[in-house]
């Protein structure tokens, strides 16, 4: 978490929007017109009492109606020049949150998967949602109040001094104190606001954890534990925010005190000048609607720290990823394009660890020939998962390097690596949306005459014949509303119409019916026909098809070789995985 101060947290959340400051002079000058017609207000009814109602011949009416008219008039300007000003502040806020939104969504998902998984996914999504809505609240509504009340607050000081700096002094040595404990309070608040976002982050993930797996939860029947997780959650924010409006009330509690100190000194005091002739009634009368004036900034300001400490927290939060630097960078225009044609892959001396842990893949050191079916084969956690998203760049190895075709994959703009090379998750993950717009995510182009195609070439046809909307058929949320294997089917037409030149599947029919696993097993066969292929093996049906087998245990590449032979060396390592497959699947 950061330890930098509010104004350098302020400075840097500026510099990264700087849409904010589109018509800020503009939006000013505004705000100062519209704190004019305000301080008019007390000096028209100083005018109307000294030369309207108190006139020497007595009361001028023509006076005071001159007087009325003007002051209508700068009320109207006033209320006028508010309006566009605040309609700017708006309009210009939500553009300029809109972009940190979505350049704090792109950092986030640039991040590699391995930073991703080591953070809880509630706090990364209420870093562009409810921290970016704590900053928008400030700033079209704290941010308006804010502005008004610094132009309110000068203005009404200089008209203050100019009718009796006296007065001016008594009012500024009430609110000495209350300045100084405002002060004293700003780091507290500070501590406590951020507390407070990250107390409603963690209550995020809690809830969408609970959400993403209520089937676990209500299978294994601890629904209480998941309420007492949540419970428990929502307390602690609940107690966090009690702790930082307390704080937050102290501090607006000063002020209060302050005002009334300021409005009983320059009653008594301007009591005593009036007696001596120095103050007229008319310019007390004026003077105290000008400390009311000059009161009220003081009392918004108090009123609107915690507002301001609350959006600096959620926008700490948010420099506070931004300033993580992914560790698997695109070199974009400064990479090269991976070469045309079939691509061969290169592990040259390849290790690599997570952090704080074991080594999962150790110098390992292998080429496979491009257009060739391999399977990678091994128990669990012996490194194979990890091996696919090393050679998608998913993440980066701790030494060695991985090439595609003799080109480093840290060297290959991320254009042309995602455009070439393709991976299949194992939970077929899918979008909320029909089955026609998962697709079209690998080729936006694709017309339904041609989608309807890519499933008769993969045998699919009647199966996608069998769905009562076809190709507009909604998946729901992560494909829920299908089955696991349909989800692999729409997959992997998703895949066949990328036409990648390396297909890397992480074992497609590891958990669907056999009926399923036919039709799966046939349109695997079409889609990496012609392309290199890498399955990470988990039934050995996969590795009894591929061209070679690759074994890796304990991270290690332990056997490499056609399965006919690797299944006839006695006592190996794949023998015995092979013999125990068969075991399972037989009984």
């Amino acid at each position: 978490m950061s330890s930098e101060g509010t104004l350098a947290t302020v400075r840097r959340g500026l510099a990264l929007s700087p849409e904010l400051r589109t018509g800020l002079g503009g939006t000013i000058v505004l705000a100062m017109l519209q704190m004019a017609g305000r301080v008019a207000v007390p000096i028209a009814v100083q005018q109307g009492i000294d030369h309207g109602i108190r006139a020497a011949g007595g009361p001028d009416l023509g006076v005071v109606t001159e007087i009325v008219l003007f002051t209508l008039c700068a009320l109207l300007i006033s209320t006028l020049c508010g309006y566009l000003m605040t309609r700017r502040l708006f309009t210009v806020s939500e553009t300029a949150l809109a972009a940190l939104r979505s350049r704090a969504f792109r950092h986030i998902h640039d991040l590699s998967m391995l930073h991703q998984q080591s953070e809880r996914r509630g706090s990364m999504v209420s870093r562009v949602t409810s921290d970016v809505d704590q900053i928008s609240q400030f700033l079209q509504f704290g941010g308006v109040q804010l502005l008004l009340a610094s132009g309110q607050l000068l203005v009404s000081a200089a008209v203050m001094f100019v009718y009796s700096w006296q007065l001016g002094l008594v009012v500024l040595i009430a609110f000495g104190p209350a300045v100084g404990v405002i002060r004293l309070f700003q780091k507290r608040l500070r501590a406590v606001y951020q507390a407070s976002r990250e107390r409603t982050g963690v209550m995020l993930g809690a809830i969408a954890e609970s959400v993403v797996g209520a089937t676990v939860i209500r299978a294994y029947g601890v629904s209480g534990r998941t309420q007492q997780r949540l419970d428990t959650s929502i307390e602690d924010l609940r107690v966090a925010q009690q702790k930082a409006l307390k704080t937050s009330v102290t501090s607006f509690s000063s002020g209060e005190i302050g005002a009334g100190l300021a409005l009983a000194g320059v009653v008594v005091v301007g009591v005593l000048l009036g007696a001596d002739g120095d103050l007229t009634v008319g310019q007390l009368t004026a003077f105290l609607f000008l400390v009311t004036l000059f009161i009220q900034p003081v009392q918004i300001a108090t009123d609107m720290l915690n507002e301001a400490q609350n959006a600096v927290a959620g926008w700490r939060r948010i420099l506070d990823v931004l300033d993580v630097e992914p560790d698997v960078a695109d070199p974009d225009d400064a990479g090269v394009l991976l070469p045309a044609g079939p691509l061969s892959v290169r592990f040259a001396d390849v290790s690599f660890r997570y952090p704080g842990g074991p080594i999962v893949l150790a110098d390992v050191d292998l080429e496979l020939a491009a257009r060739r079916k391999y399977a990678v084969v091994g128990e669990t956690g012996s490194g194979k998962t990890t091996f696919a998203k090393l050679l998608t760049r998913l993440m980066d190895p701790a030494e060695g390097e991985v090439l595609l075709s003799g080109t480093p994959l840290t060297s290959v703009r991320f254009s042309s690596l995602r455009s070439r090379v393709v991976m299949v998750p194992q939970d077929g993950f899918l979008f909320d949306a029909t089955i026609a717009e998962n697709i079209r995510f690998a080729e936006p182009s694709l017309t339904d005459e041609q989608l309807t195609d890519a499933f008769t070439e993969l045998g699919l046809a009647d199966w996608l014949a069998g769905l009562a909307e076809g190709l507009e058929t909604a998946v729901g949320e992560r494909g829920e509303a299908l089955s696991v294997g349909e989800r692999q089917l729409v997959a992997l037409v998703r895949a066949y119409v990328a036409d990648p030149d390396l297909l890397v599947l992480d074992e497609a029919t590891s958990a669907v019916d056999p009926a399923t696993e036919v039709r799966l097993q046939h349109a695997l066969d079409l889609v990496t026909r012609g392309r290199t292929t890498v399955a990470i093996a988990h039934r050995l049906s996969t590795a009894e098809a591929a061209d070679e087998v690759i074994v890796v245990d304990a991270g290690r590449v332990v056997q490499r070789g056609p399965h006919a032979r690797l299944v006839a060396e006695p006592d190996s390592i794949y023998a015995k995985l092979y013999a125990s497959w068969l075991e399972q699947t037989q009984s």
